[in-house]
């Protein structure tokens, strides 16, 4: 019999605990041995639970069974969270984790603590919630360079979008919506401004890549800027408007961003709608490859998590860290990249065609205009756009 620990017990970790309960024989045939919960560490009392006679307030409780062999670390943030990782790995636990934040910042430091305490250190729920990614990007794809990941990472976002481009809401009734069901936090900026897509770029950079990068380096920007008229554009431009994560390699560096992105409606992510991610890798032996399933949510993140606590006691002999490649990864402004590009302008079609030969603008409700230029970089789009008002510019998926 094996010990496991909780580490919080908000939406994820009250599933895990009843995700493994309630497949307990499935989940110890997959640990190869008999899983117990030991422990949930907990801020408040919940006299309702049924695990309620696992809280314990007092980390130390954990890190002192020599029993509890691994610990789920769902409590988010990098605070106490990175503290109890720590002490975990160094009193000889696995860690496994869903935090992105965490991961993103200190996943580099607590896989090398782990490598040299001879434990695991497993994170898939950390991107895609409950889509299998990080494990099959490692180990079924381990024949191929990845050069390049990108996809929907962000499922209150993608929400958001949907809302605004199938029922013509605005942003802020969009997102009023997703918060009365649950989708979005009362605060929602990590979602809205991109933060959470981006720590989830820069740990899928880190394993496609190699490079560790920092995630408050990469060029991050949101949805709150986007309009219902780039929504109406985007439709009658025969595509769909999707924030992306976004990372390829280069030979010296990588380029990753965060950006709304037109998606041409041929493309499998411009179906992917509502709270549901996907994410696309591109290999030097497979081709693309497109993982797509709910990114978030109670239920999913805690299959993932299992799943880590589970291999984490399968792998007791011989631990699991993924490799997160190596430290300051050098970084490259995605303003070279070429791409063709979407504009939003208050402007004539001879004024358009003008700078932009070939080029046909389609107008909406608004009276603005959209068109989608050929492919080329940030400051050749910039050159070629003076003269006309600008409301709005964005890549769109080549």
């Amino acid at each position: 019999m094996t010990k496991y620990a909780i580490l919080g017990f908000g939406t994820v970790g009250v599933g895990l605990a009843e995700v493994i309960a309630d497949q307990k024989e499935k989940m110890s045939a997959a640990a190869g041995d008999e899983l117990e919960l030991g422990y949930i560490l907990v801020r408040h009392d919940y006299p309702d639970s049924p695990f309620r006679d696992k809280l314990v307030r007092d980390f130390a409780v954990i890190e002192s069974d020599p029993d509890v062999s691994v610990v789920a670390e769902v409590i988010g943030g990098v605070g106490p969270a990175y503290e109890y990782s720590k002490r975990a790995i160094l009193a000889g636990k696995s860690v496994v984790s869903s935090n992105k934040e965490l991961v993103a910042t200190h996943g580099l430091e607590l896989a090398e603590l782990a490598k040299e305490h001879g434990v695991s250190y497993l994170f898939e729920g950390s991107v895609g919630g409950g889509i299998p990614l990080l494990r099959p990007l490692s180990r079924c794809l381990a024949a191929n360079r990845i050069d390049e990941v990108y996809g929907i990472l962000n499922g209150t976002t993608n929400y958001i979008l949907t809302a605004m481009a199938e029922k013509g809401q605005a942003y802020g009734d969009a997102l009023k919506k997703a918060q009365e069901l649950g989708y979005a936090e009362a605060d929602p900026t990590a979602d809205v401004e991109g933060i959470d897509a981006c720590r989830k770029t820069a740990i899928l950079a880190d394993m496609s890549f190699g490079g560790n990068l920092d995630p408050a380096a990469i060029p991050t920007t949101g949805i709150t800027a986007l309009e219902p008229a780039d929504l109406e554009l985007a439709k009658a431009l025969g595509c769909a408007v999707k924030l992306l994560g976004h990372a390829i390699r280069r030979e010296d560096g990588c380029v990753a961003f965060v950006a709304p992105h037109l998606v041409p409606l041929s493309h499998t992510l411009a179906s992917i709608n509502g709270v549901m991610n996907a994410c696309a890798v591109r290999g030097s032996a497979v081709g693309e490859v497109v993982f797509c399933g709910p990114g978030a949510g109670r239920y999913p993140t805690a299959s993932a998590v299992a799943a880590d606590v589970a291999d984490a006691v399968r792998h007791r002999a011989d631990p699991m860290v993924p490799d997160l490649g190596r430290a300051n990864g050098k970084l490259i402004s995605p303003d070279g990249l070429a791409s063709p590009w979407y504009v939003r302008a208050a402007a004539e079609a001879d004024a358009v065609k003008n700078a932009f030969p070939g080029v046909k603008p389609v107008y909406g409700s608004t009276g603005e205009c959209g068109f989608i230029t050929e492919a080329m970089d940030k400051p050749a789009l910039l050159g070629k756009l003076e003269g006309l008002d600008v409301r709005a510019v964005y890549r769109v998926l080549a």
